[in-house]
Parts: C-alpha cells; structure tokens; sequence
C-alpha cells in the first residue's frame, strides 16, 4: 500500500514558479516510478511527468517540456514537481501518483493516487 499525500499548491500569475512536494508512506518507495497528472473542469485527467524509480529517466507531456521538472528523493519518500513560467491553461487538481515497476504515461497503469492540490495561475 502507498498512500500519497501533495502539498504546494495556490494562486500564482502568469509567468510565476510553484514547487509541488508529494509525501509518500511506503516501505518500498524506491520500487515505484512516480508521476504527476492534472485535471482541469471538464477536462480529461492530463499526463504531466513522470519519473523512473531510479530517478534516472524523466518524462513530460508536451504542453509542460521545458517548464516543468520532476524530481525525486528516495531517502525522503519524496517526488517534486517543479513548476515554472506558469500559464493560465496550467490551471487544474495536480495529482501525485504511484506505479509498482516501470514509469508510465497512461493514468490508468497507476494503482495509487494523492488527493490532488489546486494550482490557479491567473493572466
């Protein structure tokens, strides 16, 4: 079992900077890729970025390369989502989620999921 629990989340402007830090309580964190997903109103769950267990391979989605960057700590059961150059279309629940074995891009594929934090950019 692993519970998630992402933090960090607010109001910013446009073009601002966030950090979103998620806890994991698992004995084998180290064994699970991470990733980070959205969800805007009326909008599909989004694929944000991904990261390997090892924390050697990173993966964004399109809308997010080169603004956003995912991160991990393993002696702190920890995964980051450092978020820059903020838009209004990054408005949405940003959720942290858990993957036994390898990384992927597909919602779906995780078994465990945060809460979720709100993040509003305003223009």
């Amino acid at each position: 079992q692993v519970q998630l629990v992402e933090s960090g989340g607010g109001l910013v402007q446009a073009g601002g900077s966030l950090r979103l830090p998620c806890a994991a309580s698992a004995r084998t964190f180290s064994s699970y890729a991470m990733g980070w997903f959205r969800q805007a109103p009326g909008k599909e769950r989004e694929f944000v970025a991904a990261i390997t267990w090892t924390g050697a391979s990173t993966y964004y989605g399109d809308s997010v390369k080169g603004r956003f960057t995912i991160s991990r700590d393993n002696a702190k059961n920890t995964v980051s989502l450092q978020m820059t150059s903020l838009k209004p279309e990054d408005t949405a629940v940003y959720y942290c989620a858990a993957r036994y074995g390898r990384s992927s891009a597909v919602a779906a594929e995780y078994g465990y999921w945060g809460q979720g934090t709100q993040v509003t950019v305003s223009s």
